[in-house]
Order: structure tokens, then sequence, then C-alpha cells
């Protein structure tokens, strides 16, 4: 009786520590934009070595009287593995720190900098609506979103140039990791073709290094027309303004990348439905539809659980900020022959947490 008693303290115990760090779980993320504001990976990379902490503490624009919770800051983000501590082998207990992987992609001047990605996710325009998220299971309201801000966020956009900013500054940092590892991997889903429109491409980054790569492909980036205004084309490159859900400029490929888990499914079929007539239009049944977006595979028993529970994130902010989602291989097949085409085939692996898919009519 007394080692089941024993268990059931343990399981109550375990059980509470795993609500508490639910609860708390926001702490992590705050914590981090907090050392990005006040600058202190690039303080630290700025440094060239080791930093120790009274070095790093007088580099920072902080008040006197806040000086000693730097410390309390760089133990949780250390904890997190956003930083490294070193003790001095000679005696001196004053910590130096040092720069992870992940911390170095904070950095403001890498060009893989995932610093404007943080600091959009984590702005009060898209942090607010999660507090109405209760409310919204309770009424016909499109988003969270919708409801805090009384427009969806695409409209918020067109008017608010902070958002336009930070959301454009956001999707540019993703061109690095996409398309290194896309021309290297995935070379061959891009010969042969003749011409390209990125729909929803923003400010064209991703389609400057596509142009790039090959320069006997026509490439367009295709998107609203505040977002393309004012944005000038160079040798195969171009930029159109207009509509997804009207029509898309004829090519033999349309690309799309992060796009289409931001709408419900209808939309996704009208959109998808243009990408046919313009592949159609242009190459009749040679042309193709190529996406990248996340494919769910949440009931994987030996997955990655990280991996999953990051695409899980990514699922709920759809659905808070967008009325959009991720999908499942089953609800991606049912999109596509849905709209029209005929095959489909998957490279689950292509881009770590995102895959490729190619679309045939």
């Amino acid at each position: 009786m007394e080692s089941n008693g024993v268990d059931h303290a343990s399981k109550l115990l375990e059980s509470q520590s795993h609500v508490w760090n639910h609860i708390f779980s926001f702490i992590n993320s705050m914590s981090l934009k907090c050392a990005i504001d006040l600058g202190i990976p690039d303080a630290i990379h700025n440094h060239g070595q080791p930093m120790p902490l009274s070095k790093l503490i007088s580099s920072l624009q902080i008040h006197p009287n806040k000086t000693q919770s730097i410390h309390r800051l760089m133990r949780i983000l250390t904890h997190s593995g956003f930083f490294s501590k070193q003790i001095s082998s000679k005696g001196d207990p004053e910590s130096s720190y040092s720069l992870t992987d992940a911390s170095k992609l904070l950095l403001k001047d890498n060009p893989m900098s995932l610093f404007p990605f943080l600091s959009a996710m984590l702005d009060p325009i898209l942090t607010k609506p999660w507090y109405d998220l209760p409310a919204w299971f309770k009424n016909d309201s499109p988003t969270s979103f919708y409801m805090r801000h009384g427009m969806a966020l695409w409209e918020y956009a067109g008017i608010e140039p902070r958002l336009n900013k930070f959301f454009n500054d956001a999707m540019e940092t993703d061109t690095p990791f996409v398309s290194s590892i896309l021309f290297d991997k995935c070379k061959g889903v891009f010969e042969g073709l003749d011409s390209l429109v990125d729909v929803g491409g923003g400010t064209g980054t991703m389609t400057k290094a596509l142009a790039k790569a090959f320069p006997q492909m026509e490439c367009v980036v295709f998107d609203l027309p505040h977002v393309v205004h004012g944005l000038q084309g160079t040798g195969n490159l171009k930029y159109v303004g207009g509509d997804m859900f009207d029509s898309i400029p004829p090519s033999d490929a349309i690309f799309l990348k992060f796009i289409l888990h931001d709408w419900n499914d209808e939309k996704c079929i009208k959109i998808l439905k243009n990408c046919k007539e313009a592949i159609t239009r242009s190459k009749g049944r040679k042309g193709k539809v190529i996406v990248i977006d996340m494919v769910v595979d949440d009931e994987k028993s030996d997955g990655d659980n990280k991996s999953i529970e990051t695409q899980l994130f990514f699922d709920m902010l759809m659905m808070v900020e967008v009325n959009g989602k991720e999908r499942n291989e089953k609800e991606w097949a049912n999109l596509i022959f849905s709209a029209g085409f005929s095959s489909y085939k998957i490279n689950l692996s292509a881009l770590g947490l995102r895959s490729l898919i190619e679309i045939f009519p």
C-alpha cells in the first residue's frame, strides 16, 4: 500500500510540474525576445570570444539597478540552449558566455537570421488574438485575429505599414534556408522549365534566387498590388500585381511557398484550380505546381516529437491568425484531387519540417 502511495505522489508531482511548464512556457519566448531586443547575441558575437558577464552588462543599455538581473536572464536562456556558459580555469569565478548554433540564427546581420520572424510572431498585433481564442470557439468569427482587429490579417497588413513590413521581413528570412537546400537537393524539380510564377512571392527574395539559379527561366513575382507596388524587376525577373483568387498568370510552373497553409480547404481548392488553369494555358499537361508546405505526421508513434510539436504549433498559429491549417498527406491529397489534378509526388525530407510537393495536371 505504501508503494502505491509513493507512486501516486510521484505521478501527482510529475503532473504538477508538467502543468506548470506549460503555464510558463511563454516565459521562454519572452525571455528570448528580451535578449534580442537588448542586443545580447550581437554583443557576444561582436566580442569575438567568450564574453564575461561583467563586460556583457557594461555593453548593454540598461538601468544600473537592473545589472544584477542580467545573469538570471542568461541563466534561463543558457538552460534553453541559446547560450553556453564557461567558467574560467584560472580560478576566476565570473562566468563567460558564448553563442550556440541557435543564437547565431538570431544575429541581426546573419543572412539567415530569424530575428525578423521572432519579432513578427511575438509582436502584440499577433499575440493579442490568442487571448480571444476561447471566445472565438463560441462564435462564428473566422479567426481570433479578426475578433481582435476587426479584419483579416491580409487586410490589416494593407493598412498597417508596420505589420506589412515585419510580415514581409519575416518571410524573407526563410529564403536563404529554403533556396540553399532546395537548389542542392531538389534542383531537378526546376530543370526544363521555361517560366515560373511565384504566387504570394512577397518582395521577391525567393524568386530572385530562382531567377539567378535558372537564368533561362522567366520568373514572375505575383502578389497583391500593395505588396509589389514600386518594386522593379530586372533581367528574367518581373513583378505583377493581382489576386490569386481571381486568376494567375500562365506559366510552365506555379510556385507556392508557405501559401496554402494560410487558407481553409475551400480557398485552397480555388487557388489550386487557378494554378491548374495557369499551367494548362502554358504547357497543357506538361506543367506542374510546386508547393513547399508542411505535411503533418502526428499519428506516427516513432516520429520526432519535437518536430511534430513545432508543426502543431504552426497549425494552431494558422487557426488563430488566418483561418488556415497544416495538413497531413490524406488532407493534401483531398485538396489536390478536388482541384482536378491527376497526381502528386511528395518529398517528405526535403526541407526539414516542410516538404516539397509536386502536383501534376
